[in-house]
């Protein structure tokens, strides 16, 4: 008799999870009409925090992605007026990324669906579930166990 692979099922759990995550979230984002795909929704939070416009190559690093994928996200969101390319102010070479106030308002309905999102998502769960959950998904995201106070 074999017995199953216990971490290609946990696995086929972990990859199930993330699809029904993203197709959650791409419901609720269509639910409020923002006209932003969930690669554009991860630009737009990944931009958020600068304190001045990255470069597109700061934003392709950081989303660990080649910067022509990044070059088509912005295009869209800068059509849709969420962001603008601004001129680097030291190199006229360099194009910078900043976020427009309508960026700034789709960030928070963004927010707002993501919430929502997860809110379906972790439904199921009891208080504690929640916390075992989130302590296990730290562990590995960070690859290492969380220090305990």
């Amino acid at each position: 008799m074999n017995t199953p692979d216990a971490d290609g099922v946990l696995a086929e759990q972990l990859l199930r999870l993330t699809r029904r995550v993203h197709r959650i979230q791409k419901r609720h984002l269509q639910q409020r009409g923002l006209g932003i795909t969930p690669a554009q929704s991860r630009l737009l939070r990944t931009l958020a925090p600068y304190a001045s416009p990255p470069r597109m190559t700061d934003l392709a690093e950081r989303l660990e992605v080649v910067p022509r994928a990044v070059t088509t996200l912005v295009d869209g969101l800068e059509a849709s007026g969420k962001v603008r390319r601004v001129p680097d102010p030291t190199n006229r070479r360099v194009i910078r990324i900043e976020l427009t106030d309508d960026g700034r308002r789709a960030l928070r309905e963004l927010r707002g669906a993501r919430r929502a999102a997860a809110e379906d998502i972790l439904a199921p769960l009891t208080d504690e579930q929640r916390k075992v959950l989130g302590g296990l998904l730290d562990t590995l995201v960070d690859g290492m166990p969380p220090v305990e106070d």
